[in-house]
């Protein structure tokens, strides 16, 4: 019931055919490849970046599957399987674990707004109803409410497999005040690229990543630094990708992102409704930046 939740997890994006119809496996396999090659720690599939909310119910678990062969038990994987549908998230939860998923990761419902008792039932539903190591996701900007961190100890000190959470409130007060309260006890890694170092300042322990799709050596690079107190190395590193992690998020994630990666050409830059390929302005900015950044 462990994962060791620290160093970088990427956020993967799903690759599709340029029509959008289907999903690029040979990219998807290639993305992997890189990411593991540039020591990330896990791979997140089916996740907000991975455009989970477009995914069929057979698209998910055949990317969770695959990402679970291909990587052979090098790196944990961490599946996407939550939604705004508590009996649902618990269908796609046991289909992760199913498809040899190490760990599921469970966002707050977005849209319905629930109450702090309201996302405490949710998550205490889906986690006594599987077996492995579940993390949540703390989204406000996304999903509107805010988990407290009173209800996610609550719901730790119910269900002994949530063992961590995705922080991504866009401060560095919640790490804070779970750290001042369970030092130590949770796994907690920032949901935010350009905040990865303020967090691991006060005791978060990595990212899970959006950047690392693009750098996963150089996300890699900067949280080992981070984790080993090498602090005025990574605050180096963090500000030479500042500029990335900002472009990487003009537009809505993750057509910026795929936007990047088809500069690189490891894929196509199409994404699927509702969602909008990268404005031409979006992909010079992203050209111009990736050409300095990798001149440094």
């Amino acid at each position: 019931m462990s994962l060791l939740l620290q160093g970088v997890w990427t956020a993967l994006v799903t690759p599709f055919s340029a029509d959008g119809s289907s999903i690029d496996f040979d990219a998807y396999e290639n993305l992997l490849g890189q990411q593991i090659d540039g020591g990330v720690s896990g791979l997140v599939p089916c996740g907000t970046t991975g455009e989970s909310p477009t995914l069929s119910d057979a698209e998910q678990r055949e990317l969770i599957a695959r990402t679970v062969r291909f990587a052979k038990g090098r790196v944990p994987v961490l599946a996407g399987s939550g939604s705004f549908n508590t009996k649902k998230s618990i269908e796609s939860s046991k289909a992760a674990f199913e498809a040899g998923a190490d760990g599921v990761m469970i966002v707050m419902p977005y849209y319905n707004k629930p109450s702090q008792e309201g996302m405490y039932r949710h998550v205490t539903e889906i986690a006594k109803a599987v077996s492995g190591p579940v993390v949540l996701y703390n989204v406000p900007g996304r999903h509107i409410v805010e988990l407290s961190v009173d209800t996610f100890l609550r719901i730790a000190d119910a269900c002994p497999n949530v063992v961590g959470i995705k922080d991504a409130t866009g401060t560095c007060l919640f790490v804070q005040e779970l750290q001042s309260k369970a030092r130590g006890r949770f796994g907690h890694l920032s949901g935010d690229d350009p905040l990865t170092l303020p967090m691991m300042a006060v005791g978060a322990k990595g990212i899970i990543s959006v950047t690392s799709n693009v750098y996963p050596k150089e996300m890699s690079e900067l949280v080992a630094d981070a984790l080993a107190g090498r602090w005025a190395e990574a605050e180096r590193k963090s500000s030479a990708l500042y500029p990335i992690h900002r472009a990487l998020f003009s537009e809505p994630s993750p057509s910026p992102t795929k936007a990047a990666l088809a500069l690189k050409g490891m894929m196509s830059s199409s994404v699927r409704l509702p969602m909008v390929e990268a404005t031409e302005e979006c992909k010079s900015t992203l050209a111009s930046l990736i050409k300095a950044y990798e001149a440094r």
